[in-house]
């Protein structure tokens, strides 16, 4: 059982160029990660909404929700999200893997300026007198959709501990020592469980996100409880909405991963297979320590998209507040066209020893697209003698082919003689390296 975590400058070589008139073929979604929680934070001032999708399984009598929040949430403050808005940033954000066919060498190159792009369109009553003798005082109760919730306050870990113990929330043992930071800082706790016979309505099999909505000066989001139950490290995808510009840590250094790189066409595939290495390796390389970004872009269009931008009401169903200018057609974000909304998505792994503080945020003036993204290139099947162009193209091929190589086991650390022998390629003419001098004065 597990509870949600709480978590172009373009150089063309006359001989080999390139036709750009590459697409989407793949994705890197959170189907990636085995149990990889996930949290949408819309923030603008001091103005934060969160929605969060757990990956929860047990029964769900035993589901307990315990997140520290910064005030008193009123009922109105609370919501039940739609699981099909995680799934479209998902795959709207998700590392994406592009392919380009090379074009004939023996006729006269026009640079295109258009990218020519597929879209993958796609979703108990608790007992007052009792807690004040714990040092909890329960500041407010409800029930929202199929939860019940109440807002608790505390001075000292243990009896909140208690609390939660008796009144029949199931938490791990020994949660008193994590909660202990946030009642220093004044934090309200925010826990809900299951409603069963208001679930029974919904007729679904699973728990719909919750979202939430409040105003701090801090803008952060709270991990450590969430490794109270783990098992292990832990994979958190968080998806940023912010009026301006990209969104890093302040307290973990956050690095892009490497991006916009040729591999291999057997990749295509096998892409999850190689994304997963290529983040296993990287969390490897920086001793699983940094924060790491997969995406950022305006939210208004996508190049090239691996689903749709996100439509107005889907914004507003995820707390953006401050798009007042309407799109050109209902529910359609114009392609190209800015919009005030900026999307960044950050990937971590991590653990208590690895990340001993929650994560801290800033919105920073970069503007500057970014995206994972991974390319392939089919190379031409003419003949080598048709013209001088194409001898040149082939010699070419073979090196880049071998660079392709090179670039896949830097980036997973899988062995490079494996990865040549699985594309099937020649190695370089080793005679034209020997005479490399053989026409330096002709």
């Amino acid at each position: 059982m597990r509870k949600i975590l709480c978590f172009s400058l373009l150089l063309a070589l006359p001989q080999l160029s390139f036709g750009f008139c590459g697409f989407y073929v793949a994705k890197a979604d959170a189907s990636l990660y085995n149990h990889a929680s996930q949290v949408i934070m819309t923030r603008k001032q001091d103005k934060t909404i969160l929605s969060l999708m757990n990956d929860y399984q047990g029964e769900m009598r035993d589901f307990a929700l315990v997140i520290p929040v910064p005030e008193v949430l009123k009922k109105g403050q609370v919501h039940i999200g739609d699981a099909k808005l995680f799934k479209h940033i998902d795959n709207f954000t998700a590392p994406r893997l592009v392919e380009y066919h090379d074009s004939d060498p023996c006729r006269p190159q026009i640079m295109e300026d258009m990218v020519m792009m597929k879209s993958m369109a796609p979703r108990m009553r608790n007992n007052k007198s009792t807690a004040q003798s714990l040092g909890v005082t329960i500041e407010a109760e409800y029930t929202v959709g199929e939860y019940d919730i109440v807002i608790l306050s505390a001075t000292e870990s243990t009896g909140l501990e208690t609390w939660l113990t008796q009144n029949g929330y199931k938490i791990p043992q020994g949660a008193a020592r994590i909660l202990e930071p946030y009642i220093k800082q004044d934090f309200n706790f925010f826990v809900a469980k299951v409603n069963l016979k208001e679930q029974n309505k919904t007729g679904l099999k699973f728990l719909r996100p919750i979202q939430f909505a409040f105003r701090s000066e801090k803008f952060m989001l709270p991990i450590r409880l969430g490794m109270i139950n783990a098992d292990g490290p832990q994979d958190l995808l968080i998806y940023i909405l912010t009026e301006k510009g990209r969104v890093e840590s302040t307290n973990y250094q956050t690095v892009k991963l490497p991006s916009n790189i040729d591999l291999p066409l057997y990749i295509k595939d096998d892409f999850a297979s190689f994304y997963t290495a290529l983040f296993d390796h990287q969390v490897e390389k920086h001793k699983m320590r940094v924060v790491f970004t997969e995406y950022f872009w305006n939210m208004g269009w996508c190049d090239p998209c691996a689903a749709d931008p996100l439509s107005r009401s889907e914004l507003k169903q995820l707390g953006v507040f401050w798009l007042d200018r309407p799109s050109q057609k209902p529910g359609i974000m114009p392609r190209r066209m800015g919009i005030p909304v900026q999307v960044t998505r950050l990937h971590v792994r991590y653990n208590e020893e690895n990340f001993p503080e929650d994560l801290m945020f800033q919105e920073t003036g970069d503007t500057r697209n970014y995206q994972g993204r991974y390319i392939l290139h089919h190379p031409w099947k003419g003949d080598p003698e048709q013209c001088p162009a194409a001898r040149e193209y082939f010699k070419q091929l073979a090196e880049r082919q071998h660079k392709e190589a090179q670039n896949l086991a830097r980036l997973t650390g899988w062995n490079e003689q494996d990865i040549i022998d699985k594309m099937d390629i020649d190695k370089p003419d080793a005679q034209d390296d020997d005479n490399w001098w053989q026409n330096l004065w002709q």
